[in-house]
């Protein structure tokens, strides 16, 4: 057990916790149902379990009548029966001891903005129902554009408010941002020619035969998001054609793989639509060599698009900026801003390099979107979208750069504390460590610890099997107790020769999370694991058999 604490919080990160604390109610005019929700919503996010023990089937029944009401009901009776059914049994993402997934607590500030946003109820696919919102969408575009690529003053001049193309887009997510970038890729590669209308007029099937090629693909790490899958099922190249590259043993792809892949591919007439990066994996929080990636997409000269979604934020770290090295030669990068930049679900932004790629997916109809003006939709793959911008608008200049860098180098640290609590303990085992804020780990019996340092691949197969029941047993449990929550996945460590096992997956992005919590954490998991009937027992079991034979 690790003997000092981290020194104490400095005044400005005790001032940027202040912001995810929620204050009580103050007196107002906005009437009994707005106040009684306020309190009541403030009451939820101020408690500290992530979710009451109840199980979803017996929630489905508050949700199970598939008729639409005959008659209209009182607002504060239907508010009551929100508060109670809804809100009372939804997941307190915000929660200190919710530490499974990408979702954290949000500045107590978001709450108030977004009423400003829902009451203008802009719609941000044109300008005359957006006006004002769609400069600024563009400004925080720039903004964003300007932290990744870092272009002059005249490059931003001239193409921030561009009417001919855009320095990116908005969307509702990661996933829509990915599959953005993906048909800038695949329609810039099948380009009009003089004799060819191109792909967004004649379809794949007539560009594949235009340019001569066999098919298309993408090539992307194992550990590539399924969005990408998604995106070529859209696109029309098929999903079998998201070539999977294999990790080396920190869960970033191996470049001289995809290098080979590459030319064998291009060997077969098979085009390489682009490759992609992760900056951030959803299982484990690694990042590929992205400098290494560029130098290989300049040798295809094929596009690269990075998946940021996660990591893009570390940008605002001087401390921690270099782990994206290379990001800024991407052709296409996704971030997702309600992920390390703490606004609400629904704020997804994919960026160019070049605006000028921008027009191979420019779309214009006759009542809206206007060739020559300057709205947004011609650029977009969603039509009518809210004006989330706002929210990052707000956030980048409250919190500023700054703010940022403080949670970013907060959560690292948290992560790195976490790791070392975990290697600390005789019956837990640090499967991957933090390179951002995500890690993955196991509860492993003290006596077994030993026993999977063994050379016989057959019983450490067989152990790891059992440790997989055991883990699932204990996600799930700590689950439904609702207490804390982690998530759990499935990697393959080079340690177990590539086996996949199950692993509990930690992210600890939440500032309201402590040290103390995190140990509470371990000790749960620990007893839980204790009172399986099942799996531990039958781990137990080899145990005493392998004692017995040796």
């Amino acid at each position: 057990m690790r003997q000092t604490k981290h020194k104490q919080a400095t005044a400005n990160e005790e001032s940027m916790l202040r912001i995810f604390t929620v204050p009580e109610a103050p007196d107002s005019t906005l009437g009994r149902i707005e106040k009684e929700i306020s309190q009541n919503i403030i009451g939820f996010l101020n408690e500290h379990v992530v979710a009451k023990e109840q199980l979803l089937g017996e929630i489905e029944k508050d949700f199970s009548n598939a008729d639409v009401p005959e008659n209209p009901h009182f607002v504060s009776d239907h508010t009551a029966f929100l508060l109670d059914k809804l809100v009372a049994q939804s997941v307190h993402t915000a929660s200190p001891s919710f530490i499974g997934h990408m979702t954290s607590a949000l500045p107590y500030f978001m709450l108030p903005l977004s009423k400003i946003m829902i009451a203008l109820n802009q719609n941000l696919v044109k300008i005359e129902t957006s006006k004002a919102f769609t400069p600024l969408e563009r400004q925080v575009l720039g903004m964003m554009h300007n932290l990744v690529y870092a272009n002059t003053d005249t490059f931003y001049d001239e193409y921030m408010h561009s009417e001919r193309c855009s320095l990116g887009a908005f969307c509702s997510g990661g996933t829509i941002a990915n599959i953005t970038a993906l048909w800038v890729a695949r329609n810039n590669l099948f380009k009009a020619t003089a004799d060819f209308a191109g792909i967004a007029k004649a379809g794949l099937y007539r560009a594949l035969m235009h340019y001569g090629y066999k098919g298309a693909v993408v090539l992307v790490s194992e550990r590539g998001h399924y969005s990408l899958a998604k995106s070529a099922d859209l696109l029309g190249i098929g999903r079998d054609d998201v070539i999977s590259i294999t990790t080396d043993e920190n869960n970033r792809v191996d470049v001289n793989a995809m290098r080979q892949q590459a030319k064998a591919l291009k060997d077969q007439g098979i085009a390489i639509m682009a490759i992609v990066g992760v900056a951030g994996t959803t299982e484990t929080g690694n990042i590929d060599p992205l400098a290494a990636m560029a130098d290989l997409a300049d040798e295809l000269q094929c596009h690269f698009h990075v998946d940021a979604a996660w990591g893009g934020a570390t940008l605002f770290s001087k401390q921690y900026s270099a782990l994206l090295k290379g990001v800024e030669r991407a052709d296409s990068v996704t971030i997702d801003a309600h992920k390390q930049m703490y606004v609400p679900m629904g704020a997804g932004i994919v960026l160019f390099k070049d605006p000028e790629i921008s027009s191979n997916i420019e779309h214009h109809a006759e009542y809206v979107l206007r060739k020559g003006s300057k709205d947004l939709g011609s650029h977009t793959l969603e039509g009518s979208r809210p004006g989330m911008a706002l929210l990052v608008y707000a956030s980048m200049h409250i919190l500023g750069r700054k703010g940022y860098e403080l949670l970013i180098d907060r959560s690292i640290a948290q992560a790195q504390y976490f790791a070392s609590l975990i290697q600390s303990q005789t019956d837990f085992e640090l499967v991957s460590a933090p390179e951002l804020c995500l890690l993955t780990y196991r509860y492993v019996p003290a006596p077994l610890k030993a026993l999977l340092q063994c050379q016989d691949p057959i019983l450490i197969e067989q152990i790891n099997e059992c440790l997989d029941d055991l883990t699932k047993y204990v996600q799930k449990r700590q689950r439904e107790t609702g207490k804390s929550f982690v998530s759990r996945t499935r990697i393959n460590p080079s340690v177990y020769g590539g086996q996949a096992i199950t692993v509990f997956r930690v992210v600890l992005a939440n500032p309201l999370t402590t040290e103390s919590i995190l140990s509470d954490v371990l000790a749960e998991q620990r007893e839980l694991a204790k009172s399986s009937e099942i799996a531990l027992p039958k781990l137990m079991s080899i145990l005493a058999q392998w004692q017995t034979n040796s």
